[in-house]
C-alpha cells in the first residue's frame, strides 16, 4: 500500500522539493503550509495542498483530521516548517523570539502529538524532523534559532525512546546551508534587527560572510534525498546530515574541540 506523508512548509525550498521528490517516487503526498496559493504547482505532482498555519492549534488540528479522513491515515509526517530569526539576543523582541519557538519548536511538537495515536494504531510510523547543522552549532546573532533547533534535537532524542516499541521511527535531519527563500529572509533580517545597533560592527560582517558563503551552498534536492532514505531505510539511522564539506567539517570541530576554542576559530571568521 501507498504510504502517506505530509510535508509541513511545503510551499518552498526544502518542504516543496521533498513534496515533490516523494510523489515521484510513489508515495501519497499532502503539501501543507500557510500559503495555498503557492503551492498550486504541486498539483501536477498529484500532491494534495492543504492550508495550514503551524502556530494555531485548530488550524493544526483541521489539517491532521483532513487528512485522516481522506487517505486513512498519517504514515509519514516530515516536520519541515520554519524559519529563522537573526539578530542579537538583546535585540529581537520576545515577542519575536516567542513566535520563533512557536513555529520551529511547538508546531511541530503539537503536530507530531496529533499524528502518534494512529502510527501507535498501526504500529508504523516515521515522525522526521528536519533541524540544522545549527541544532548542533550555535553561532553569534542566530542564539534564538539555534534555540529552536538545540530544543528539536532534544525532543527527537526523547520522543524516539517514547515510541520506539510502538513501531515508530524519529528521524532528525540536519541540512546546512540551502538554496531556499527562507536564507535571503534571515539575513536581511540581520540587519534589519541589528544593523543600527550596538552590535552593528559584528552584524555586518556576519552579513557580508553569510552573502559571500551563499554561492556555495547544496541544492534543496539533497535534503530530499536524505529524507527518502531514512524513511526507507530497514533501521533509520537516528541522524542523517547533509553531504556538504562545510557542515561535516563543523560538525566534526565541535566534537573534537573545546568551547573555547570554538568560539574562537567562529569570531576568526568575522573578522
Amino acid at each position: 500500500m501507498k504510504k502517506t506523508v505530509l510535508v509541513t512548509g511545503a510551499s518552498a525550498g526544502i518542504g516543496k522539493q521533498t513534496a515533490i521528490y516523494l510523489a515521484q517516487n510513489g508515495y501519497t503526498v499532502y503539501g501543507a503550509a500557510r500559503r495555498l496559493e503557492n503551492m498550486q504547482d504541486l498539483i501536477p505532482y498529484g500532491i494534495k495542498p492543504i492550508r495550514l498555519d503551524i502556530t494555531n492549534e485548530e488550524s493544526v488540528q483541521a489539517c491532521v483530521d483532513q487528512i485522516v479522513l481522506e487517505a486513512g491515515s498519517i504514515d509519514i509526517l516530515v516536520n519541515n516548517a520554519g524559519f529563522g530569526l537573526e539578530g542579537a539576543i538583546e535585540d529581537v523582541p520576545l515577542k519575536d523570539a516567542r513566535y520563533q519557538l512557536e513555529v520551529n519548536v511547538f508546531g511541530a511538537m503539537h503536530l507530531t502529538q496529533l499524528v502518534l495515536p494512529t502510527m501507535r494504531q498501526n504500529k508504523y510510523g516515521k515522525v522526521v524532523n528536519i533541524s540544522s547543522v545549527g541544532g548542533k552549532v550555535a553561532m553569534p546573532l542566530g542564539g534564538w534559532y539555534h534555540a529552536s533547533k538545540f530544543a528539536l534535537e532534544a525532543l527527537s532524542d526523547s520522543l524516539r525512546n517514547e515510541v520506539r516499541a510502538f513501531g515508530i521511527d524519529v528521524i532528525v535531519v540536519e541540512p546546512g546551508a540551502t538554496r531556499s527563500e527562507w536564507g535571503t529572509i534571515a539575513t536581511d533580517s540581520l540587519l534589519t534587527v541589528s544593523g543600527h545597533t550596538a552590535y552593528q560592527g559584528l552584524a555586518t560582517k556576519a552579513h557580508t560572510l553569510f552573502t559571500r558563503l551563499s554561492n556555495n551552498i547544496q541544492e534543496p534536492i539533497e535534503i530530499a534525498k536524505l529524507i527518502r532514505k531514512g524513511i526507507e531505510a530497514a533501521r533509520p539511522k537516528t541522524r542523517y546530515v547533509a553531504n556538504e564539506l562545510n557542515s561535516r567539517v563543523l560538525l566534526v570541530v565541535r566534537a573534537l574541540v573545546s568551547d573555547k576554542l570554538l568560539d574562537k576559530l567562529i569570531m576568526g571568521q568575522l573578522n
